[in-house]
């Protein structure tokens, strides 16, 4: 690796993403990977670091997700969160078992001050925990650096090898100190010098896209979300003229989203671009006809993406390469990067058909979380407005319909939507929740209008508070807002006689639908 990263081997926790992430809060490159990984990848990489993730299994079961004692003895600085604690103890000679009293939530943690892990953290300190089994023994050449009223274990180090295991879970935001412990130890045990910055990173991606491309043609897949639209920029300053972006309205974009695209990147807009928009949107619903289930519909509108940039660019002459916003998140969450389930495939990762007719496809993003587009999109001096914008799923509408998508439906989300972000902006909610929307169910039910009986569509209201969008909770809108959207929706949108709103948090849900 070009540059000093510290892994995440994950074991299958929930938290696996938000691991890193908070590592890369600490200025330090971060990536996960399965703790499958042969043993002499790992060695090849040259980490700086090793983090064990949480996981579901218990270590000491046969199956379960495991790891051989060379992990430990290659010089390189492990800290086991979790399971991956409780594996490291059993895998060195310690004793895990399960609990008598296991641990939930918030759980104040007495921590020993002189350990490298806990510099400038004072005991106790609140710490979030999540484990139906316990370190009852710690492993030879460990001592135990920190406890519980219930946990004789809560932390164990052996400083002579930098090893470290910790029972809590340092990367939810729960644990008060947990950014220090981390960043603790990515610095203090590790030694990184922190050099993964976003100044850096939009220098390094426009000299890396420059000789990559040479003076071929490129052809970016522009959506007007945050994460193409940083890409488009970031290519533009690479590449110039060079690059074509094109615009396809699906018909599942929100309510006059395609003219406002168009205002910002056409002819008239603040960017010299190169700049196409192509209506396809009665080819999509064609295609989705029928269709019900989520992954199939993210795999046609996924194909149906690179079928028709591949029409255009032979209108447009030989295109060389081919660009997207892939993030971060879309790799994992498309079961691309470390162990954790499927979750849902992005259209523009596990969503992509066998054959593409490009020469290479470039993400410049493909590293990144949320957060650090945005840093990269005002680097480039993208307007905080865009940049700040609300995130749209890759499928557009697609996975905010449940089940088939029609043209009427794609009219009733986005005349819902449209009055739902209006009146969250009226009440000055707009700046304080990080995504709201307005989804279509699957559900018809009974109402009355204008003395009549009525048998149409339930629109479900979503809004969340996140730091990171890997958890979420719903946001707290006050009821005389709640029920003027519902007012509005019913009255305005017709197909519609039912608002309900989803107070479901991210886990076990997602932000989405589907």
């Amino acid at each position: 690796m070009g540059r000093e990263t510290v892994i995440v081997l994950d074991f299958g926790g929930q938290y696996n993403q938000l691991v890193a992430r908070r590592v890369r809060e600490c200025n330090v490159y971060c990536e996960i990977y399965s703790y499958r990984t042969d043993i002499g990848k790992i060695r090849e990489m040259k980490p700086k670091g090793i983090i064990l993730t949480g996981g579901p299994n218990s270590c000491y079961e046969e199956g379960a997700p495991s790891c051989t004692r060379e992990l430990f003895e290659l010089g390189i600085p492990v800290l086991g969160l979790c399971y991956g604690a409780q594996l490291m103890q059993h895998v060195l000679g310690g004793k895990v078992e399960r609990a008598a009293v296991k641990e939930y939530g918030k759980t104040e943690v007495y921590v020993e001050p002189s350990s490298p892990l806990f510099q400038g953290i004072e005991s106790p300190t609140v710490c979030w925990m999540s484990h139906n089994d316990y370190i009852s023994g710690a492993a030879p050449g460990f001592s135990i650096c920190a406890h519980t009223d219930n946990c004789p274990v809560a932390a164990a180090e052996n400083r002579e090898k930098q090893l470290y295991a910790i029972q809590f879970h340092p990367e939810v935001l729960h644990t008060v100190k947990g950014k220090e412990i981390l960043s603790n130890f990515v610095y203090g045990v590790c030694r990184c010098s922190g050099d993964w910055r976003m100044d850096s990173f939009v220098e390094d991606s426009i000299r890396e896209i420059r000789e990559k491309v040479g003076d071929g043609r490129v052809l970016c897949a522009l959506s007007g979300g945050v994460d193409s639209s940083v890409a488009a920029v970031l290519l533009s300053k690479a590449v110039g003229k060079q690059l074509t972006c094109v615009f396809v309205d699906h018909g599942l974009l929100r309510k006059n989203e395609g003219d406002e695209v168009e205002a910002v990147f056409g002819p008239s807009g603040a960017y010299d671009l190169n700049f196409i928009r192509v209506n396809a949107r009665q080819r999509y619903y064609k295609k989705l006809a029928g269709v019900e289930e989520p992954e199939a519909k993210r795999k046609i509108i996924g194909e149906e993406f690179i079928r028709v940039f591949e029409e255009e660019a032979k209108k447009i002459g030989a295109v060389d390469f081919l660009v997207q916003g892939t993030i971060y998140p879309d790799v994992v969450e498309s079961g691309l990067g470390g162990e954790s389930a499927v979750i849902k495939s992005h259209h523009n990762v596990g969503g992509l058909p066998d054959y593409v007719d490009f020469k290479e496809i470039i993400e410049p993003l493909r590293d990144l979380f949320k957060d650090e587009v945005r840093k990269v999109g005002l680097e480039l001096g993208i307007p905080e407005y865009l940049v700040f914008r609300q995130p749209f799923p890759g499928p557009g509408l697609g996975v905010r319909i449940v089940g088939e998508v029609t043209e009427d439906k794609v009219r009733i989300v986005q005349d819902a939507d449209a009055i739902y972000r209006e009146e969250i902006a009226k009440a000055g909610l707009d700046q304080e929740i990080d995504q709201y929307f307005a989804a279509l169910t699957n559900m018809r039910s009974v109402g009355v209008m204008g003395d009549e009986r009525t048998y149409d569509y339930a629109v479900a209201l979503r809004a969340v508070r996140t730091v990171d969008f890997m958890t979420a909770e719903a946001a707290e809108i006050p009821f005389a807002v709640l029920q003027r959207v519902m007012v509005r929706i019913i009255n305005e949108v017709r197909g519609v006689n039912r608002v309900v709103y989803d107070l479901t948090s991210k886990p076990p849900g997602t932000i989405e639908f589907e």
